[in-house]
């Protein structure tokens, strides 16, 4: 019903939503509960509060602490002004904290009470010598303070800065806009997405962190919907379980976190009837743990979300439609473009290639970002001159539009002139009965430039041969895909989130040399 008003600017919505549903609950969290008529006050309470501090359009703002209803009080008070927020993840190492504080310039650091201290010991050695204000202390001024006028931003500036970490380098701030962050939803609502309407009693749970597309974006679609938006510290299976017994009907959740929830043994005594989407998304759901979900919550539509910082969150999806019991081919697909995006997968001439065929995925949505900050560079890199943002994704369309996504540009090996993409070599090796785990890195060749290695975890108990593994590949992928040398290692170096760091296994080969391609 509300999924017509055609918002695109945060300014409107909460004036909307503060006489419509003025009693509603807006924000919750730990039973603290922000009415909308409250949020829409607060805000403009924070607005005068920041401009006591001279703050005003363009300045930085950054958040130091788990998920808390505070913050997205000070979020959507940026999003009315051009205070830019900028939520930086706890769980940083402070030199990495520091980084961004550094970067962003911010004058003011508000902080959840557990990381007032971090941000005190950081806050005295940056150039801009930020303010440090405590959870307590900011709720207490910003109740103090009156609320005042604001000219409201253009709705092209950006609000928000998200830091990605990418493979290589420092973070990239990413800047996003009141257009970024709507735009897509109003092309959704007019091909009547089922999944864009929301009844006014309905309810998001924020449990992914906030310093991540994949938490914040379930904030804005919260507010734009008139909704409650119930917001967890952090993700505990324990707390998204109660979550849903407590009326969550939406929520997003990356695979690992799929899992703990539902073999939590809770899970058996829950009920999730109230349940309505599920969206995941962020890294590969293997199929037997998407049927055990469907399974445990059978009236959720299950929905795969992909997309990045850049493009200010999802661009694809998979439909529930399209997730069956009996697994198919298209649930290893990352969906295909929502209304108002485009997707290309092009080739390294920037043209796109023919359907089946490998290539880069690339964007065009009004939701793309204009640009990292201060990096023209990178965002000349990332950005082509018609707008098209290069995503660094290799995946292949098929006739229907749908998405495979095979790997990172960036792991691509280039062997004598030939790309190689090391998932399909991998997908190649996984089948000998003796793996158990595999990668495949490029190591220096003086012939090749790079050459194909594959590093592998073998079963318990087995062994492999390196001509074994060899003429394995060789069955199954072209003779330049296949391995030139084989090593077996005891385990595989992964990031917090379960990524194969790659680029770990290649180090000790490039030490001391450049990469002799591009």
């Amino acid at each position: 019903m509300n999924g017509h008003h055609d918002f695109t600017h945060f300014d409107d919505i909460l004036q909307f939503w503060a006489k419509e549903r003025p009693d509603d609950v807006a924000i919750e969290q730990d039973g603290r509960m922000t009415t909308y008529a409250e949020l829409e006050e607060n805000t403009r309470r924070i607005i005068a509060l920041w401009a006591t501090h001279g703050l005003g359009k363009g300045d930085r703002v950054a958040w130091l602490g788990k998920n808390s209803d505070l913050h997205c009080q000070l979020y959507m008070a940026a999003a009315r002004v051009g205070v830019v927020m900028v939520p930086i993840g706890w769980r940083l190492a402070p030199p990495e904290i520091a980084y961004i504080l550094k970067d962003t310039g911010a004058k003011i650091v508000f902080t959840g009470e557990e990381f007032t201290e971090t941000a005190s010991q950081i806050a005295p050695d940056l150039p801009a010598k930020p303010i440090v204000i405590g959870e307590l202390q900011a709720r207490k001024a910003i109740s103090e303070t009156q609320p005042g006028q604001h000219e409201r931003v253009d709705k092209h500036e950006p609000i928000l800065q998200l830091y990605t970490s990418g493979t290589t380098g420092n973070p990239k701030g990413v800047m996003l806009s009141n257009a970024n962050l709507m735009d897509l939803r109003n092309p959704g609502n007019a091909a009547g997405l089922a999944w864009n309407f929301f009844e006014p009693r309905e309810c998001m749970l924020v449990a992914m962190p906030c310093s991540h597309i994949g938490g914040t974006g379930l904030i804005n679609i919260a507010i734009v919907n008139g909704i409650r938006c119930l917001v967890q510290a952090e993700f505990t299976p324990v707390g998204v379980l109660e979550a849903i017994e407590n009326g969550a009907t939406h929520m997003f959740i990356v695979p690992a976190a799929l899992q703990m929830v539902v073999q939590h043994p809770q899970a058996k005594e829950t009920d999730f009837s109230a349940l309505r989407y599920l969206m995941y998304g962020a890294a590969p759901m293997p199929l037997e743990l998407l049927k055990e979900a469907v399974r445990t919550m059978p009236n959720a539509g299950f929905l795969q979300a992909y997309g990045m910082t850049e493009t200010a969150g999802t661009i694809s999806i998979l439909p529930p439609e399209d997730h069956v019991l009996e697994g198919n081919e298209r649930m290893r697909s990352a969906g295909k473009a929502v209304p108002g995006a485009k997707i290309e997968v092009r080739g390294p001439d920037n043209k796109e290639v023919p359907l089946g065929d490998i290539g880069e995925v690339c964007v065009k949505s009004p939701s793309n970002t204009a640009g990292y900050w201060q990096l023209p560079d990178a965002t000349r890199d990332t950005i082509d001159e018609d707008g098209w943002l290069h995503t660094g994704d290799a995946a292949i369309m098929d006739e229907d539009g749908y998405i495979y996504i095979q790997d990172r540009i960036k792991d691509m090996i280039i062997s004598g002139g030939e790309n190689v993409y090391p998932a399909e070599v991998e997908n190649a090796i996984f089948g000998h009965p003796a793996v158990a785990e595999v990668a495949v890195i490029g190591v220096p060749s003086e012939r090749w430039g790079e050459e194909v290695k594959a590093c592998i975890v073998c079963k318990p108990g087995q062994s492999v041969e390196e001509g074994d593994i060899i003429a394995y590949a060789r069955e199954r992928v072209a003779a330049f895909k296949a391995p030139k040398s084989v090593d077996v290692i005891p385990e595989m170096p992964r990031n917090p989130s379960g990524k194969i760091l790659r680029r770990q296994l290649r180090e000790p080969y490039w030490k001391g040399q450049e990469r002799q391609v591009s």
